[in-house]
């Protein structure tokens, strides 16, 4: 992607600004449909990136102590992150100190339809484990397809290496050739999408939120999100010897696309297109750690969980100890790893885990109109945690292969 290609990125956002601001029913209905076309066919594209990436990667890889090195790394660094985001997300809670909504507001408010969820991690923990080859395509099982896909890869690297086995590998890696070909289609139109994507945002946000009950929570999220993103991530990369400037750089545009599509998997395709041909991260290490990262690095989620929990329970007239407030930093960082990829899935968890304690859920439904920013600015930090433990695990990586 060539530079300024970035700067017709930023003008299509002021366009769309712009054309929100106008408050046009009818042409905010247009661009509301071209957003759910473009997040549609990134959607699309994600399900068979993801399974083409990781079984290509792993068939070539094999189960050896190169991809050991990988995930181990992966796995590290996606705790670390997700905990660090948890921790700073409750220093802020602490210092911001968001006081109780008005009781009369809770009591009234309707959740806008959202009722008391039934959690239960035994049935998440049977959800991934596939009993139907067609299912988790179908449903977009993401966990799933990654343990069909860890079995696929495998078992074709510890196949004898005859006629078949090499036709085979070929094919795999044609498709993702031509996926790779679709992706940039999608890419060399998107700034039509980011007009539409922020018309849309626009209008939604001139519709009025409850600002003044929610300020200080509101704060605390974005505070601690921004505080990873700016601060935490980029001293990740800097104890391992990488330039965050250069790296976010480098990613920029995958992390614009997550902004507005509020989904990661739906970015993939763009975040490993980029970390690939701008960052020039080995596209074996990319193929492996994004998917996986795609999955389970929730950093926004974590903090999410935590903060939004920590202010049900206090308006419910739950005592918040210390003692609270550590094992709920553990409850975040486990529940952001395991959260199923599914739209606002970070929200229905925390409300299941309120529900699940029998607190008000109500105040969730306050919550959710402004869910919608929330969201966003947790996607993006997201993406551009994914792609720092990809950097991060390409260096140790390369670093190890050098020795």
């Amino acid at each position: 992607m060539k530079k300024y290609q970035i700067v017709i990125w930023l003008l299509a956002l002021v366009i769309g600004v712009g054309i929100g601001l106008l408050r046009i029913e009818s042409v905010n209905l247009i661009m509301t449909f071209i957003a759910n076309v473009y997040t549609r066919l990134f959607r699309l594209l994600a399900v068979p990136t993801i399974v083409l990436a990781v079984i290509t990667t792993l068939a070539s890889l094999g189960g050896g102590k190169e991809m050991g090195r990988m995930f181990r790394t992966t796995l590290t660094y996606t705790l670390l992150t997700t905990t660090a985001a948890a921790v700073v997300g409750l220093l802020y809670y602490v210092l911001v100190a968001p006081g109780n909504l008005p009781a009369s507001v809770i009591a009234e408010e309707n959740p806008g339809g959202v009722d008391k969820v039934n959690f239960s991690y035994s049935d998440h923990i049977l959800s991934v484990i596939p009993d139907n080859i067609v299912k988790p395509f179908l449903d977009g099982n993401v966990l799933a397809l990654l343990l069909i896909c860890f079995a696929a890869g495998i078992a074709i690297s510890k196949m004898p290496d005859t006629q078949s086995k090499r036709a085979l590998v070929n094919g795999l890696t044609g498709l993702q050739d031509l996926l790779f070909m679709l992706i940039r289609w999608l890419i060399a139109i998107l700034p039509i999408g980011i007009v539409a994507f922020a018309a849309q945002l626009v209008a939604e946000v001139s519709g009025g939120m409850m600002l003044d009950s929610l300020g200080k929570y509101v704060l605390v999220i974005i505070a601690g999100n921004c505080s990873q993103f700016f601060i935490i991530l980029p001293i990740f990369l800097l104890i391992k010897g990488l330039n965050p400037i250069k790296t976010l750089k480098g990613m920029a545009p995958a992390v614009l696309m997550a902004l507005f599509t509020k989904s990661s998997a739906a970015t993939l395709p763009v975040t490993m297109e980029n970390s690939e041909k701008r960052l020039g991260v080995n596209p074996k290490v990319a193929r492996f750690v994004l998917p996986i990262c795609t999955t389970v690095n929730m950093n926004g989620c974590a903090a999410f969980i935590l903060v939004t929990s920590l202010f049900v329970m206090q308006n419910n007239g739950m005592p918040i100890t210390w003692v609270t407030m550590l094992t709920w930093i553990f409850i975040s960082v486990l529940s952001a790893v395991g959260n199923a990829g599914v739209p606002m899935g970070c929200y229905f968890l925390t409300l299941s885990l309120m529900s699940g304690i029998g607190a008000n859920v109500g105040i969730m439904g306050i919550i959710l109109p402004i869910y919608t920013i929330i969201d966003m600015i947790e996607t993006a930090e997201n993406v551009w945690s994914d792609s720092c433990v990809c950097a991060i695990t390409d260096k140790v990586v390369s670093k190890t292969q050098k020795a």
